[in-house]
């Protein structure tokens, strides 16, 4: 049996399944090749990350799919549903990057409250020859201890993101619409372990509560951030999303930094990927990276080889 992967996946992966009887394919094809591509090569499964779309087009003209893989958590860009109704088995890995996404959450939070994403564009260019003017604009930062964390999402990635900011001395609050409350194990490098109990609050007390918001929710048909919850806000908050674009309004985002409503942004995601607005772009308020909460090696591997257990149970 094929295995097309193509996003990638870890070589971790490729070995389990490999070992298991798998021939696996790692050639990236376009999509508008898919189809005859998959049914050239008699493909049984198709992995994919976020890239590539895996819609009716392809569930009912590739007979051979069996499997239909996500690597990552969301499944927006598969038709899940309906490939389920063709009786195709759709798989994700939604535990397997949760820590990734929660680490570069709180590595845009420190690079927004030290301006490091700023000073690292002006400090090249000026750094010589400014310095005392760059070292007085970049005096003002605070510290993330004591602070307020709203959680929009308090799935896996949010819990994860949770446990970081628990470390750090944060105070933890959260809206969501599906659970009441979680259990937020930490666990330290001596063997000691303790537990924090959160229970969710309505949206609107998150919003006007929290120091920075960062969001862990699902692709949405409207924005969960917009103006009107931009204004519940206190003044000089922050916000990061490094879950789906889209559920930001990234035009009330840049107009919230830009009177100093807000103090700045953190944006992994991005409402017209893979060509991000040059006005979010080129905002020296927001923290940018290119959708990469899932891009470490340790998760990946995580990715990898969680996606060959459930193949593997699965066909074999």
């Amino acid at each position: 049996m094929k295995v097309l992967a193509n996003d990638g996946v870890s070589q971790s992966g490729i070995k389990a399944l490999e070992a298991s009887g798998f021939e696996v394919i790692t050639t990236t094809v376009a999509q508008d090749q898919l189809v005859n591509y998959i049914n050239d090569k008699d493909i049984t499964v198709l992995l994919v990350r976020s890239a590539t779309k895996v819609r009716k087009d392809i569930i009912d003209n590739c007979k051979s799919l069996k499997v239909i893989g996500r690597g990552g958590v969301g499944m927006d860009n598969i038709d899940v549903a309906y490939a389920k109704e063709k009786g195709i088995e759709v798989i994700n890995t939604p535990a397997a990057s949760s820590s990734s996404v929660a680490e570069l959450v709180f590595a845009h939070l420190y690079s927004g409250v030290r301006f490091l994403h700023d000073a690292n564009r002006n400090m090249p260019l000026d750094g010589d020859s400014k310095f005392k003017n760059l070292k007085k604009a970049y005096a003002g930062g605070i510290e993330l201890r004591g602070k307020t964390l709203g959680i929009l999402g308090i799935g896996r990635i949010g819990q994860a993101t949770a446990k970081i900011a628990i470390g750090v001395g944060m105070k933890v609050i959260a809206y969501d619409p599906y659970i009441e409350d979680v259990e937020i194990p930490l666990e330290f490098f001596d063997g000691q372990k303790t537990t924090f109990k959160i229970k969710t609050i309505s949206k609107d007390e998150v919003l006007k509560n929290a120091d920075f918001i960062t969001l862990h929710v699902p692709a949405q048909k409207e924005y969960v951030i917009g103006a009107s919850e931009i204004e519940k806000m206190k003044d000089g908050a922050g916000i990061v999303n490094a879950a789906r674009g889209g559920v930001v309004d990234e035009v009330a985002l840049v107009a919230a930094l830009e009177k100093g409503k807000l103090s700045f942004a953190g944006l992994d995601v991005f409402e017209n990927e893979p060509t991000p607005a040059i006005k979010v772009l080129m905002n020296h308020k927001i923290s940018l990276t290119p959708h990469i909460g899932a891009a470490t090696g340790e998760a990946q591997d995580r990715i990898g080889q969680e996606l060959a257990d459930q193949i593997i149970s699965i066909l074999k």
